[in-house]
């Protein structure tokens, strides 16, 4: 389906600074990154950029829950770093401050064509207050011509730097957020048939208005984890609801049956549309992983089939399988995003960008 905003190709970057919300909030044990996906998934819209000529690319970024100070525990660097090694030809920077004379100067002084990554949004507490005046500072200190939003994972919040800022200086959508927007607002307006919904995960009340907004749409639901471990039920044919599980030693239902995810699996086998969000156990622990590992190989191996990945776990999980035979359409990077916008919600950092 078209795109209903304006993205980076409907303007003109060249010889521009051009500041991008990205979503590098990525876990880093003992200061290096233990997963890199959401750098990765930046990477069309940077190139994109780089090769229309952007003076300049600054890039802005929170990273955990800093609770509006400083705190190295959750400082960018590891991440700037990270994006370097990456991107091992290209000019890449990193500036401990957000706004202020110091990030000034590290913008002033970035090379034509560099890429600098600024310090953790969230160090300050006016980020989260969707702030104008945090917001005019960080475009005066960048002194940026446009501004591109990209990170998807935070465009459900109204924050400085997803609302604010989007006010000041003209906003379009990257190609992260155009492939994630359009894709799962596809499958719900114009899925191919047979469509499978697969609904897994903890919290019921997070679920519930999904398999709501997908009841008339889909073809089978299909509910596992925990959800259905509490005993989630449904009086709706089209529902599957898993009522069998493994436990634990003490008892916890940790996962469903193998002869539920087979029953899951045939689903996925036949389906030409699959939206999976929430994994169907404790996949930490490989003994309860099992449900979800084939339930996504049924899925992964369906060339037939187009499927969105959602949720933090189920995405993770996902890309942490790293096999070449697996293809999946959309691994979305926005847990709370994907699951707001598959839920019929509005998403603020969505709606303020320049419509098309």
């Amino acid at each position: 389906m078209r795109f209903r905003k304006k993205t980076v190709r409907d303007v003109d970057v060249s010889g521009q600074v051009v500041l991008v919300r990205v979503d590098y909030n990525v876990p880093i044990k003992d200061g290096e990154v233990v997963d890199d996906m959401r750098i990765r998934a930046s990477f069309p819209t940077l190139q994109y950029l780089m090769q229309q000529g952007a003076a300049k690319i600054v890039l802005i970024s929170h990273l955990g829950r800093p609770e509006g100070q400083p705190n190295p525990e959750f400082s960018l660097a590891p991440v700037a770093k990270k994006l370097a090694e990456l991107l091992p030809d290209k000019d890449v920077r990193f500036c401990d401050a957000t706004v202020g004379e110091a990030a000034r100067y590290a913008v002033d002084n970035l090379p034509q064509g560099g890429i600098i990554l600024l310090e953790n949004l969230r160090f300050s507490p006016l980020e989260e207050e969707n702030s104008d005046a945090y917001a005019d500072e960080i475009v005066s200190a960048t002194e940026a011509d446009i501004f591109v939003q990209d990170g998807f994972a935070v465009i459900h919040r109204a924050h400085a730097s997803t609302d604010a800022i989007a006010r000041r200086i003209p906003a379009v959508a990257g190609l992260l957020v155009e492939k994630e927007v359009s894709s799962l607002e596809g499958v719900m307006t114009n899925p191919e048939r047979p469509l499978l919904v697969i609904i897994g995960g903890a919290k019921v009340e997070d679920k519930q208005p999904l398999i709501e907004q997908f009841l008339p749409i889909a073809d089978n639901i299909a509910v596992g984890g925990k959800i259905a471990a509490d005993g989630y039920t449904s009086k709706n044919e089209k529902v599957y609801v898993a009522d069998e599980f493994v436990e634990d030693e003490n008892g916890a239902k940790l996962d469903i049956s193998q002869k539920c995810a087979a029953e899951i699996m045939r689903m996925a086998i036949m389906a030409k549309t699959v939206v999976w969000n929430g994994v169907l156990g404790k996949v930490e622990d490989p003994r309860f992983a099992k449900a979800s590992l084939a339930v996504a190989y049924a899925i992964g191996e369906n060339k037939d089939c187009f499927s969105v990945i959602g949720g933090g776990d189920t995405a993770g999980f996902i890309d942490s399988l790293d096999d070449d035979d697996l293809s999946y359409g959309l691994v979305s990077t926005g847990g709370g995003a994907s699951l707001e916008l598959l839920s019929g919600k509005s998403l603020p950092g969505l709606e303020i960008l320049l419509n098309s």
